[in-house]
């Protein structure tokens, strides 16, 4: 039995392991930490601190474009994700090289932000403005466009007598409201590159288990996404653009690597 570990262990690439076992450490450390820390009276959560938040908030850094692919929600999102890693990650390691690969897993991490980033500019604009207005004039009359939104994430007792105080309260804490974590803007970018390199290999979905070649499998997916991401369904919390995101910069990576395959790495 320990020979069969040892063996399957040695047989996962060096950067796949150890983005793995990171994930996985990061991930008990956001259910054992915080409640270590309480004792000594120190309330920390980490997913607020290391997740991805609004740029507009006041708890964004940049930092957190790199660390919120390392925090997870729960533990199916973090199984699924390094499952995901160790199917597709493996053999992209192996074709790459360790280097090469460990780029291509960060800057598609980092890419898939950039762009979760863009989607919420573009969906709280019009939300964001109507505060901006009503906290200028003093009234609520401006927000009744975006009343419906609000009502989504908080509860008001009477909307209409919300005064201007409380109105740059509501504000701090909708930019505050969004976080996102999770390796799934990577996987989705391995994805895509698995699809690229490996065209014409069989993959089955899980519930919906026929053999599918890879490219078939790499579009049907991010044609879900996209749907999925405009269709924004209710208590849908995904970020399907941050998916998305993975996919058009591992796209782009690939063609500068293409333009460039003759450079050393």
């Amino acid at each position: 039995m320990n020979n069969y570990r040892s063996s399957f262990l040695d047989n996962i690439p060096p950067v796949v392991k150890n983005l793995i076992a990171i994930n996985v450490i990061m991930w008990l450390a956001t259910l054992v930490l915080p409640s270590l820390l309480r004792r000594w009276g120190i309330d920390a959560d980490l997913t607020d601190f290391l997740g991805m938040h609004y740029w507009a908030s006041e708890r964004f850094n940049l930092v957190q474009l790199f660390t919120y692919m390392f925090m997870h929600g729960g533990l199916g999102h973090v199984f699924f994700n390094m499952f995901a890693l160790y199917m597709f990650g493996g053999v992209l390691e192996n074709y790459w090289g360790p280097k090469r690969f460990f780029i291509y897993y960060l800057v598609t991490g980092v890419g898939a932000g950039i762009v979760q980033q863009l989607f919420w500019t573009v969906e709280y604009h019009s939300v964001i403005s109507a505060l901006n207005d009503a906290i200028a004039s003093g009234s609520v009359a401006n927000l009744e466009s975006s009343q419906q939104v609000l009502e989504r994430y908080f509860r008001f007792s009477s909307f209409a007598a919300l005064s201007t105080t409380d109105l740059i309260e509501l504000k701090r804490m909708f930019l505050n409201l969004p976080v996102t974590v999770g390796a799934s803007g990577s996987v989705f970018g391995l994805l895509l590159a698995f699809g690229w390199l490996f065209p014409d290999v069989k993959l089955m979905m899980l519930f919906f288990p026929v053999p599918i070649r890879a490219r078939v499998f790499v579009v049907l997916y991010g044609v879900a996404e996209l749907f999925l991401g405009v269709a924004n369904f209710s208590g849908d919390s995904v970020a399907h653009f941050a998916h998305l995101g993975g996919m058009l910069f591992g796209i782009i990576l690939i063609l500068i690597w293409k333009k460039n395959q003759f450079r050393t790495w």
